[in-house]
């Protein structure tokens, strides 16, 4: 069976290849150079280092080794996609765009064809149920990544493998310790890879701007601050708010007239809800559900978290809406809600919360 390994450089990815080593494979290893470029040039991710490590590997297990790159189709469908959400005033989910459309989309319409799978350092797995694939969830609940593979297709899944996905993060730290991968002690990367080590503020005051706008109590309609632009906060957030007598959480956004609206305290109830809309909503493998003669039991995320919701899900003509068990904090237009079985083993489908 002829694997690509997509590599980074990370911990997880790194013992990826050992791990297919250890299963027999020879996998060829892929590092995807992936940034932002426009007229003013790149903001890239730092790769030198990593595409060192990644090297490193390669040469330690014997493994061909390619650099790729991406930068212009990122740049098209996840920056672009990023800024017109933040613009729309919506909370948008880059690495959930990044899976769908450039690691498991340009990169397997490029070279995926010459390829049996393609193997990468997520925390996931995959089951077959009556000879069809299911994206399934990983041995560590804590570091699962299914949410942000909530996105793919079929088509992707079923030519996807996770060699990590039922080992626990100590037991790949362990593996890397061992093998003396020179990963071994690196931090998980956090943040979009696009921006390097560019903050994000100045990312978004780079292509949108500010516009000042009032911030306004939601309880008594008193104007208690100032914001440089709606696109700069989102739904839930509590700390750059600039308010004394906190504190404060976002739980409004007027867009047209450029408005935040808080409410104070450490557990406001506004910043709660039981009810969230889908829409476009997309089944990963099939739809398991068909006829909506009632609603259906399931799991669900809002948000990439250790913990699953229990819930009822619900077809409205298109929409697909969720009725939550329990209150869920920060419900924001944009993001994505990711379903899974009742049991919380197979991730289904999702879509975007409007």
């Amino acid at each position: 069976m002829k694997i690509a390994a997509l590599v980074s450089g990370g911990v997880d990815s790194s013992v990826v290849v050992h791990q297919l080593k250890e299963m027999g494979y020879d996998p060829t290893i892929f590092y995807i150079k992936i940034g932002m470029e426009d007229e003013d040039g790149y903001i890239d991710c730092p790769s030198e280092e990593d595409i060192e490590i990644t090297s490193y590997i390669a040469k330690k297990y014997g493994c061909k080794f390619e650099v790729v790159s991406l930068h212009e189709e990122y740049w098209d469908n996840v920056v672009s996609y990023t800024i017109e959400a933040v613009r729309r005033g919506l909370t948008p989910n880059p690495d959930m765009m990044c899976n769908k459309l450039i690691k498991f989309g340009s990169f397997i319409n490029k070279w995926g064809h010459e390829f049996d799978k393609i193997a990468t350092g997520h925390y996931c797995t995959t089951t077959q149920v009556d000879n069809l694939t299911y994206l399934s969830t990983a041995k560590d609940k804590v570091k699962d990544q299914t949410y942000f593979l909530g996105q793919v297709n079929y088509m992707q899944i079923s030519k996807l493998m996770f060699p990590i996905g039922n080992l626990l993060k100590q037991e790949v730290r362990d593996i890397a310790k061992e093998n003396h991968l020179p990963s071994a002690f690196r931090k998980d990367s956090q943040g979009i890879c696009f921006l390097g080590k560019i903050n994000y503020n100045d990312f978004l005051n780079r292509y949108l701007g500010e516009k000042q706008g009032d911030i306004i109590e939601l309880e008594t309609g008193k104007k208690i601050g100032k914001h440089k632009g709606y696109w700069y906060h989102t739904i839930g957030q509590r700390k750059g708010l600039g308010l004394s007598g906190g504190p404060f959480f976002v739980v409004k956004k007027d867009i047209e007239e450029n408005i935040l609206y808080v409410s104070q305290g450490y557990d406001p109830e506004t910043q709660y809800g039981k009810t969230i809309n889908l829409s476009a909503f997309e089944y990963i493998t099939k739809d398991v559900f068909g006829d909506f003669d009632d609603q259906k039991d399931i799991l669900f995320k809002i948000r990439h978290t250790p913990d699953l919701t229990r819930g009822k899900l619900r077809k409205i003509n298109d929409i697909y809406r969720i009725e939550s068990e329990d209150k869920i904090q920060g419900i924001a237009s944009g993001q994505f809600g990711v379903i899974y079985d009742k049991e919380g083993n197979l991730c289904l489908g999702s879509g975007v919360i409007i």
